[in-house]
This record gives C-alpha cells, sequence and structure tokens, in this order.
C-alpha cells in the first residue's frame, strides 16, 4: 500500500473511533493531516474571538517546516496509537 493510500485509509479510520479523542489529540491530527494534505500553513491567523479557530491554526503552523511525506507518516502512526488506544466502532 502506497503513502498516500495508508494516509487516505487512516483519514477514514479516524471518523469510525468509538469515541472522541481528547482535544489535544484531535489537535495533533488535525495538524498532521493538514500539513501532510496542504503542506505549510498558508492562511491569516483567524481573530480574537474565534478560539477553536486559534487553537487549529497554531497546531497547524507548529508543523511548518515538516514535509509532507514526514507528516503523513506521522498522522498514520498517531491514529494507528489512537485506534490501539480507543478502537474502532
Amino acid at each position: 500500500m502506497s503513502l498516500d493510500e495508508r494516509f487516505n485509509k487512516a483519514a477514514d479510520d479516524v471518523k469510525k473511533l468509538k469515541s472522541k479523542p481528547s482535544d489535544a489529540d484531535l489537535l495533533e491530527i488535525y495538524a498532521l493531516f493538514k500539513q501532510g494534505s496542504v503542506g505549510d500553513i498558508n492562511t491569516d491567523r483567524p481573530g480574537l474571538l474565534d478560539l477553536k479557530g486559534k487553537a487549529k491554526w497554531d497546531a497547524w503552523n507548529g508543523k511548518k517546516g515538516t514535509s509532507q511525506e514526514s507528516a503523513k507518516e506521522q498522522y498514520i502512526a498517531k491514529v494507528e496509537a489512537l485506534i490501539k488506544s480507543i478502537g474502532l466502532q
């Protein structure tokens, strides 16, 4: 299975987790997914009142400089770890 196929499978699997991961885990998988699929952040930081948007932006910005391939590998590993700890439906 190619890296992209494994990445897409992990993206599908994360939607099938038995329960919602912690906020920290959600931010981590969001940032790794965005870095893996888009690359370095390409948007402005959300406004003062958009707390959720700022948290997501900051998480993604924290991955700046990580190659898309590396981010995909890290994303796959993170999803696999969540599946082991939470399980799938």
